[in-house]
């Protein structure tokens, strides 16, 4: 195949183009507007495990964005209402059978709404676009006990670190608890998952991200985040997000100590999202789904690379 030609079949652009449409068609129905927010920027995410990437601009150093997040969050405090956005983003470092630096995003926040709420219109939606297995719900504390043997919120780090060094078969004796529940949940229970969708929720508190925090059945705090999984390949990651913008900005020091502990460099803090979330973000949950490998799975493909028009192997100069 000449390099000049699509990495995506013709047909599979076809189908493509018919999903996004529905996906339009969903929200319009629901009263939820589309947004069209920059994909460039001043700042990145601090998130350690994000590699955003830079990009020069009259000068001064900008970012690709790697969600919409902060920029919609900003439209919520100003009163939005409900919103979602379909379009690119950008990570580094992503590369493989079901990643690329630069994907398709579609991102949605419901205020007033909690995560349970917000897993019910994930499935509708999945439903709608032709996914017809019954969904699944399921504790991140019982799969992991299910499939690992440890209770993920009270087990030691020393006995994570084990079990991880058990599994992956490289040493963890330095690795953190984030990393540590990382590598055990992608190898040691993603791909025991149940057929179908699967939505795991209650996740770990020192994988919150920009969840709130609240108590599972049996009172033991977890992050009010869940993701959901479609064939065993994770497919969305929603939050019932936080809004305490003190909270907000103590993580975001956290995450800059972790980045700095890695060797990363360090990343600007968004100064006008906790400017925004201090002047009233709304209580609200927000998700973010990975378009790309939905239509994988709707069409039975096995590369990332199969559903872009143009991947990002075929644009690189030798």
């Amino acid at each position: 195949m000449a390099d000049w030609q699509p990495t995506a079949t013709i047909e599979t652009l076809r189908g493509r183009a018919r999903l996004l449409a529905a996906v339009r068609q969903f929200f319009s129905l629901r009263g939820v507007w589309e947004v069209d927010v920059p994909v460039l920027a001043k700042t990145g995410v601090t998130d350690v495990n994000i590699d955003s990437i830079p990009a020069e601009v009259n000068g001064r150093r900008h970012f690709l964005q790697s969600s919409p997040e902060y920029q919609m969050k900003r439209l919520l405090a100003a009163g939005s209402d409900s919103i979602y956005y379909l379009g690119k983003a950008f990570r580094d470092g992503e590369s493989g059978r079901r990643h690329s630096p630069e994907f398709t995003l579609l991102e949605w926040y419901r205020p007033g709404w909690d995560e349970h709420d917000l897993i019910g219109e994930v499935s509708s939606l999945l439903t709608e676009l032709g996914v017809a297995a019954k969904p699944v719900k399921l504790p991140y504390r019982e799969v992991f006990q299910q499939n690992i043997g440890l209770d993920p919120h009270t087990a030691s780090l020393e006995a994570l670190q084990r079990q991880a060094a058990v599994l992956s078969g490289s040493d963890f004796t330095t690795a953190n608890r984030n990393s540590c529940l990382d590598l055990l949940f992608s190898i040691g229970v993603e791909p025991r998952l149940p057929d179908g969708v699967v939505f795991v929720y209650d996740y770990p508190l020192c994988q919150a991200a920009l969840a709130s925090v609240g108590r599972d059945f049996s009172g033991v705090p977890v992050a009010r985040r869940f993701e959901a999984f479609l064939g065993r390949m994770e497919l969305a990651n929603g939050y019932f997000e936080l809004t305490d913008v003190e909270e907000q900005a103590s993580r975001f020091e956290s995450d800059l100590a972790l980045r700095a502990a890695v060797g990363k460099s360090a990343m600007p803090v968004d100064l006008q999202l906790l400017a925004a979330m201090k002047a009233g973000l709304p209580k609200c949950a927000g998700v973010a789904l990975g378009v790309d490998r939905l239509l994988m799975q709707l069409l039975s493909l096995g590369e990332i690379q199969d559903v872009l028009p143009f991947g990002i192997g075929r644009e690189v100069n030798d």
